[in-house]
């Protein structure tokens, strides 16, 4: 069993204080849709970054703009998809403080649920967890002037025309950019000190999630492929040097459409070279590799989902603490009886 594999570099229990062991993720994200990455409002261009093409030669030398997959466009979703599943086996926990049910966005954490315990919550005026999911921005291989088109749009009246029943011309009308369907972002997820289960979580995470980014009720339809898994006793190299690296190999010319197999066999031959790098200690195979992603569908599967949740939710009960209530009174109105020496 893959997961056996990994022993080495998970912890049987969750503890308070980190202990040095990192699993790495490699990620292939690809659209399947009209998808928009940008800051919230109107008129921002897409999230984008000028870097190096790659990491040797003339590749080395030449900057091109890529295309940004911010860490909380990442994260996000994938959370609220976690939760979605929790909230339904009704294992989110309500706040002690005001008692409303955990939620995100609301500083209104209930500090005792997985997802508080895994993706971090910061309680004000109260307490707070980091994070054990470490996420960084991931990458477009192609630049982003061939994978970035623009779109017209606009909203029409009931008549089917630009004019409403006064003949007055309809102000919906705007020019948006959006990233074409069939563009390929590589990203390493990091996770730090996690259980057998928090594993299956988080992976099942990744790969269930399905829509990203602005609008994503109507676009932003995305596929997550688990390329690599690694457990180290410390970070692997990051997205952009994976991105830069795998851009290397690929032979040239590039242009979108980029063939989606010949991307996936020149980001293994990448990370193949990461066995004897930075403390790398477990590399799974292509067969372990398989053979994990079975495992996470099976516990994340209809018949086993509400077992496996509720084993998970159960592993966190005794570091689970209730903040006692504060004494309102204390320190205001009192008087006490010190005695109090006078000097004569």
């Amino acid at each position: 069993m893959s997961i056996s594999k990994l022993s080495s570099v998970l912890a049987t229990t969750y503890e308070n204080f980190p202990k040095g062991r990192f699993i790495t993720l490699v990620v292939l994200r690809t659209t399947h849709s009209e998808t928009i990455f940008r800051t919230e409002g109107s008129g921002e261009p897409m999230c984008s970054e000028f870097v190096q093409a790659g990491l040797e030669g003339e590749n080395q030398k030449t900057i091109i703009q890529r295309l940004v997959m911010t860490k909380r466009k990442q994260v996000a979703p994938e959370r609220r998809y976690g939760r979605e599943h929790l909230r339904a086996h009704e294992l989110l926990y309500t706040n002690p403080k005001d008692g409303s049910l955990c939620s995100l966005n609301t500083n209104s954490p209930c500090e005792m649920c997985v997802d508080c315990f895994l993706y971090g919550f910061a309680a004000g005026g109260g307490g707070a967890q980091k994070s054990r999911i470490w996420t960084e921005d991931a990458f477009s291989i192609l630049s982003a002037s061939d994978v970035v088109g623009d779109r017209t749009i606009n909203a029409i009246y009931e008549t089917g025309t630009m004019r409403d029943e006064k003949g007055n011309a309809s102000t919906a009308l705007n020019t948006s950019e959006y990233i074409k369907p069939g563009v390929h972002f590589l990203d390493v997820v990091t996770l730090k000190d996690v259980t057998a289960d928090e594993l299956r979580y988080i992976i099942g995470n990744i790969l269930f999630t399905s829509r990203y980014g602005a609008v994503s009720s109507r676009v932003g339809r995305m596929e997550n492929q688990i390329l690599g898994v690694f457990g180290s006793i410390t970070e692997l190299p990051s997205s952009l040097e994976l991105v830069q690296a795998t851009y290397d190999v690929l032979g040239k010319p590039l242009e979108h459409p980029l063939n989606i197999n010949q991307l996936i066999t020149a980001s293994k031959q990448v990370i193949a070279n990461w066995k004897n790098k930075r403390g790398v200690s477990v590399q799974l195979s292509e067969e372990e590799l398989a053979n994990l992603v079975t495992d996470i569908e099976t516990n994340w599967s209809e018949a086993e989902r509400d077992n496996f949740l509720k084993r998970l939710t159960q592993s966190y009960e005794s570091f689970r603490q209730v903040a006692p209530e504060k004494n309102k009174g204390k320190g205001k109105g009192k008087v006490k009886n010190t005695p109090v020496e006078v000097e004569i």
